[in-house]
């Protein structure tokens, strides 16, 4: 029992280190990509704390979604970030799922490419709407009477240059139209939805969609338009960015292996693709063997055998 889960080991470890090699190169090629991306995303925060200098607490507008769900309250408005909060951790969990299991069907480096591009695309027309006009929040920290509905002036530069995590992203004021939280959970679960293998989950994911704008909106932290925007123009946006993008390579296509690197122990691609799914990589030969009058001949060559010779 103990070998067996020692030989187990041992191959998960040999296709770990496998997967490390192919995203590092995969990485190399494609540092540019995720750099501005994540340069991105500071720019998107850093314009989501500059409008909330320049918000001003109004009264609420009316509201649709506010009439048809009733308010969850302060005590419970938490729930809506719960529930973000574990789409944001299983999608990224399932990013890095082809380092453990076998049956795996993207690259880390290459999906996260794709949605960083999602990402960007739709948080660059979410800071043109929500500068071109400043509406009022629902948020119960963003109404009149509150300390935090707006920033005061700053001493310096860098005090606008430092966004503070978590309290100035879950305290922001005027970045209205469109939500961020549907942004991301609509990027991710089409992603999945496209690359993703269990159908069962792929149907949950898009049912916790609807129910997290739902809550978004029972909890006040957007109006109802921010919601039903961020439903059309996202899923606008991946379809059209996606048409400009190369498509992901399918990792259970033998032409994969043109993305694999040579080991520095000499293993070949087609060694390491086999580490990759999965399989033992062992060096036996599995050359064709032919049998004729009962020997088995080497290479595929045959002799004929007379007389007993």
């Amino acid at each position: 029992m103990s070998l067996y889960i020692g030989r187990g080991a041992s191959k998960l470890w040999k296709r770990f280190c496998a997967e490390i090699t192919t995203e590092i190169n995969l990485l190399a090629d494609n540092w540019r990509n995720i750099l501005g991306g994540i340069i991105c995303q500071y720019i998107h925060g850093l314009a989501a704390r500059g409008v909330h200098y320049i918000h001003r607490p109004g009264p609420i507008l009316q509201d649709a979604g506010f009439y048809l769900l009733p308010e969850l309250g302060k005590d419970k408005a938490y729930i809506s970030e719960t529930v973000f909060t574990c789409v944001f951790l299983i999608f990224v969990l399932w990013t890095f799922h082809p380092f453990v299991f076998k049956s795996k069907k993207i690259y880390t480096v290459l999906i996260w490419c794709r949605v960083l591009a999602f990402l960007v695309a739709s948080q660059i027309l979410r800071i043109i709407t929500f500068y071109s006009t400043q509406l009022p929040g629902p948020n119960y920290h963003c109404r009149e009477g509150s300390k935090l509905a707006t920033l005061p002036h700053p001493d310096s530069v860098l005090e606008v240059l430092v966004i503070k995590f978590p309290r100035g992203v879950l305290y922001g004021c005027g970045d209205l139209i469109f939500s961020s939280h549907m942004i991301f959970s609509l990027v991710f679960v089409r992603t999945y939805h496209k690359y993703g293998t269990r159908r069962f989950i792929k149907q949950c994911a898009w049912l916790t969609v609807v129910i997290q704008s739902l809550l978004i909106i029972a909890s006040r932290k957007h109006y109802t338009v921010d919601v039903v925007v961020a439903w059309y123009t996202v899923n606008l946006v991946v379809f059209f960015v996606e048409k400009k993008l190369p498509e992901l390579p399918d990792r259970s296509n033998g032409a994969a292996t043109m993305l694999l690197p040579l080991s520095k122990d000499g293993k070949t691609k087609e060694e390491n693709h086999r580490l990759l799914n999965g399989n033992s990589g062992d060096p036996y030969d599995k050359r064709p063997r032919t049998q004729i009058n009962g020997k088995i001949m080497e290479d595929g060559n045959i002799e004929a055998v007379v007389n007993g010779v």
